[in-house]
């Protein structure tokens, strides 16, 4: 049997649909379930061994934006219950590794740590930027005329999230199926094929509207005011400021990945999926 933990949210929730439409015996965990699902809660630890029970493959999703001693504690509970629970593999949706710089990334290098000294089989997927990330300033700069977004001269090879579900319910179904051991003990990179900054974003963008779409570059300084204005958490700004710094760096470009190979086809370019 596999499990999708965060099974209600945007990734968890592809992945359950598309491992529902495999033929495998999967239950979707969460922490408000109904049906089949079952409750699963990061911070109530205690009710993670019975939820795991019966779970031979396990798709840890990462818990999310939470200060980084919040989020570590959730995935060592994970990967304990998971332990006691005989849960034969656990797949983890990770941070790619251009991603080290991020403010996020030790929370995911802590966990994969974790499960390098766990009993059972892994296998961590480092997941790039979604390409849904720049959906909300694209559909501005449609109605605008203007894309602005805190980009500078990066470009970021963005994954469209239905092929990061694909990829990882392919894992899960063979891992279940032990059809394909070659999983096991892997970690893969998963970036998009095409690196895009915000020139080429407007320009696409124009050509598919038909009306000229300017790109103005948002300094990090007005787009952390803005966040803050908002009322996000100080994490949460500090956690989405240091994802566009990092793309101003140029660390976000690279496009060497290992997700083509994971999919049925090729994988979606970013620009469609926006």
């Amino acid at each position: 049997m596999i499990m999708v933990t965060g099974a209600s949210g945007a990734l968890g929730s592809l992945i359950a649909a598309k491992l529902a439409a495999s033929g495998r015996e999967v239950v979707a965990g969460t922490r408000r379930p109904t049906g089949s699902a079952r409750r699963v809660d990061f911070d109530a630890p205690d009710s993670l061994a019975e939820a795991f029970g019966g779970v031979d493959v396990l798709v840890a999703v990462s818990a999310g934006f939470a200060e980084d001693d919040v989020v570590i504690a959730r995935h060592r509970a994970v990967v304990e219950a998971a332990a006691n629970a005989g849960v034969r593999q656990v797949v983890y949706t990770s941070l790619t590794g251009a991603g080290e710089h991020m403010s996020i990334a030790p929370a995911h290098r802590a966990t994969e740590r974790l499960l390098a000294a766990a009993p059972f089989a892994v296998t961590v997927l480092r997941n790039g930027l979604y390409a849904e990330l720049l959906s909300q300033a694209a559909e501005q700069a449609v109605a605008t005329g203007v894309l602005t977004l805190p980009l500078g001269g990066g470009k970021v090879a963005a994954a469209a999230r239905e092929d990061l579900a694909e990829a990882a319910a392919r894992v899960a179904v063979e891992a279940d199926a032990q059809v394909d051991n070659a999983h096991r003990g892997r970690v893969y990179e998963l970036v998009g094929s095409e690196a895009l900054g915000g020139e080429d974003l407007a320009s696409a963008l124009s050509a598919e509207h038909g009306k000229e779409i300017a790109y103005a570059p948002l300094s990090l300084g007005d787009f952390r005011a803005a966040l803050t204005a908002a009322g996000l958490p100080p994490f949460q700004v500090a956690h989405t400021v240091s994802v566009f710094a990092n793309v101003n760096a140029g660390f976000m470009g690279g496009t060497e990945s290992d997700l083509p190979g994971l999919l049925a086809g090729a994988p979606r370019r970013a620009i469609d999926v926006l």
